[in-house]
């Protein structure tokens, strides 16, 4: 029953907010403090909308019901009211700009609810200050086609840089979703790309995987002069084989002294799943020498300028440079393709260490429970691992028989050929 001016006045407050209808989605709301307020109600795209449309009796009957006809219009032509009102406001054309800072402004508010890395915020801003903003930040996100699209990404594809093109068109699409999300535009520009771009080269990340070459590495990691921070991150590496970054953003409160284990929370992790590092004898030493110098803040390892932050991902891989390691030879992430390789060789078992790499398994489900499969074995495979280092560092050039590696039995044995065979693609595995 649509309402009339004598219905709306003798509408009283009750305990609750209630609602009257004048039918078309358009309805009074009458708060408890007696405030009467007209909202329209709609569906954009199959998602339950709502807007204002002022309060009574300042906005009367009639001017209600001509602004709840003019969204609805706007409705039938496939467009947002909610949206189109926005920008009605802000007196401005809605320019991809506009939409790609406001994209941005919501992955700020994910990274400071600790959900996604620091990281993530600064390559964002990177490519958009650097590729999208310069190209196509004037233009009304309407009006972009995917034939323009295409050509921004072409362009850098010309200069060879094929890594920076497939996140340019990552974060487009990021974009673009979020046009679609808002109501701007129908669909994903980026979607029906798939073909029309070179991919970029698998990027493997060299470790040393000779005995005696990792050995005369180890003994020069010992001899580095450098900030004794950088030292012990440098001891901790190939230790932990843990990803860099994963290591760079650790915090005290994820390290426990009692259990002798680092317990990495999801959001730090690639794989968005929790995961625990076993620490040998050797890397609580080092993380109690690293205790006395920075466990006064939040991060193990801070910048020096603002402890806030973490310390520059480029710090390790300039201290390997400065101890005559090119990156052709050996990165900090390299050190899992060591691990990973000589472990697989010595003889343990490949699921542990599968396990202990924090790779990704098939199961999403298994992804966020087995974060402590396998522990009690990961925690005699990485004491054991560290005592092989060890030798290694004192260790003339001989492969050394890691203490308590078991034995492969049944299918998992294999020939020496045939493990040596297997060495390369493990190393491409092992990233």
């Amino acid at each position: 029953m649509p309402l009339t001016p004598a219905l709306i006045r003798a509408a009283l407050p009750r305990d609750r907010l209630y609602t009257l209808s004048d039918g078309g989605g358009m309805v009074l709301q009458v708060t408890p403090q007696g405030r009467k307020r007209w909202r329209l109600r709609y569906r954009y795209r199959g998602i339950p909308n709502m807007i204002s449309l002022g309060l009574y009796p300042e906005v009367g009957l009639r001017a209600a019901r001509e602004q709840g006809a003019e969204a609805r219009g706007l409705l039938a032509l496939g467009f947002n009211p909610s949206v189109e009102r926005r920008t009605a406001v802000a007196g401005e054309v809605c320019t991809f700009e506009a939409v790609a800072r406001d994209w941005l402004q919501c992955l700020t508010r994910i990274v400071q609810k600790r959900r996604r890395s620091p990281d993530v915020l600064r390559r964002a801003r990177w490519v958009l200050n650097n590729y999208l903003l310069p190209a196509l930040g004037p233009r009304p996100i309407a009006e972009v086609s995917a034939y323009e699209l295409l050509g921004v990404l072409k362009a850098i594809e010309s200069h060879g840089l094929l890594d920076t093109v497939r996140r340019v068109r990552q974060q487009t699409s990021r974009i673009l979703r979020h046009a679609v999300g808002l109501g701007h535009i129908p669909y994903d520009l980026t979607a029906g790309f798939r073909g029309l771009l070179m991919p970029p080269q698998p990027r493997h990340h060299p470790g040393i995987t000779n005995p005696k070459r990792l050995g005369v590495l180890l003994r020069a990691i010992d001899g580095y002069q450098g900030a004794e921070k950088i030292a012990i991150a440098l001891k901790l590496t190939p230790l932990l084989f843990a990803r860099p970054g994963e290591l760079r953003r650790a915090e005290w409160n994820e390290i426990d002294f009692e259990r002798a284990q680092w317990r990495v929370p999801a959001e730090h992790m690639k794989m968005r799943a929790p995961h625990i590092v076993p620490l040998c004898r050797q890397a609580l030493e080092l993380l109690e020498r690293l205790h006395s110098l920075t466990g006064d803040g939040r991060y193990l390892f801070p910048a020096y300028r603002n402890p806030d932050r973490t310390m520059s991902g480029t710090r390790l891989a300039a201290a390997l440079a400065s101890l005559g390691f090119s990156s052709r030879e050996v990165t900090p992430h390299g050190f899992r393709s060591t691990a990973c390789t000589l472990l697989n060789e010595l003889g343990w078992r490949g699921d542990a260490i599968e396990r202990q790499l924090a790779h990704a398994v098939g199961d999403s489900a298994r992804r966020l429970y087995n974060h402590a499969q396998y522990l009690p074995e990961r925690t005699a495979m990485m004491q054991a691992w560290a005592d092989y280092l060890d030798e290694l560092r004192g260790s003339a050039a001989q492969h050394i028989a890691l203490p308590g590696a078991p034995i492969a039995t049944g299918s998992e044995k294999m020939a020496p050929a045939q493990k040596l065979g297997t060495r390369r693609h493990e190393m491409d595995y092992c990233e």
